[in-house]
């Protein structure tokens, strides 16, 4: 299903044809932007005086942020070769925030292990429109979306706007190397965050019941998916196509949280 919108100043009529799900993404991130941070705890405020690379900022404060349910390519470190797009995705980034004043919003744990603040950040002075950083880079495809249960509110208002830009092809989403893979295209000896579809997966039985609901295994997968107690409804469901998303490594592949698995929804 799609719908037509009207093309603004023209007199002839034309519109624009706009499938379903990119207006509902359209809508949610627009709903997303107005108020939903909102809702959150307030947290402090600073000027960003430094970006470190497309998801982790640091303020005059000396606070360090990692803005939460995004994973931005990573730069080179220690001698090893950066991500591919991670040097434009800083960029992004810094156009976006550098010099800026920004609140941050909290949507569950507050820090991590190296004392970075988990934040959703919106931009607050005058020196242009706010704009919810987090959201914007994947919207933009500056970031694909990551979900972690402890700060997982509105991860759904991102998971619309990555759709948005994997649909357009946007940012990152343009390189085959971020495309959404097939299981034949892993390797179990893959160390990476990836997006990967799924068809027909059988529910079997964790191998560590304290950690994992169940786990997936799909046909020609080189991995097994382990299910984390916080997305244990993927262990109900009917076997189909759904994207899911996580740190592939040693054959396994972490699902940690409900909206890390992505119906696929036929066309």
């Amino acid at each position: 299903m799609s719908f037509c919108l009207p093309v603004a100043g023209d007199r002839r009529g034309r519109c624009r044809v706009i499938p379903l799900a990119s207006l509902m993404a359209l809508l949610i991130a627009a709903c997303g932007e107005r108020g939903a941070l909102d809702r959150l705890p307030r947290g402090e405020t600073g000027r960003v005086v430094r970006v470190i690379d497309g998801d982790a900022i640091v303020l005059d404060t000396g606070q360090s942020v990692r803005l939460v349910g995004i994973e931005a390519p990573q730069p080179g470190r220690r001698g090893a070769p950066g991500e591919p797009h991670a040097a434009r995705s800083a960029r992004m980034l810094e156009d976006m925030a550098m010099g800026r004043t920004v609140r941050l919003f909290y949507p569950g744990l507050t820090r991590d292990r190296y004392d970075r603040a988990l934040a959703h950040v919106r931009t607050e002075d005058g020196l242009g429109p706010k704009i919810w950083l987090n959201l914007e880079m994947a919207r933009r495809g500056g970031a694909r979306v990551r979900i972690y249960p402890d700060t997982s509110l509105l991860g759904e208002s991102l998971l619309a706007a990555e759709q948005e830009a994997r649909a357009a092809g946007s940012g990152l989403w343009s390189d085959p190397v971020y495309r959404v893979l097939d299981p034949a295209e892993t390797a179990e000896a893959d160390r990476r965050f990836v997006l990967v579809r799924l068809d027909a997966a059988i529910v079997r039985p964790p191998d560590n019941a304290e950690r994992h609901a169940c786990s997936l295994v799909a046909p020609g997968a080189a991995f097994t998916v382990d299910v984390a107690h916080a997305a244990r409804a993927a262990c109900e469901a009917r076997p189909g196509s759904a994207i899911v998303r996580g740190y592939l490594r040693t054959g396994r592949l972490e699902l940690t949280d409900r909206l890390n698995i992505e119906p696929v929804i036929p066309s």
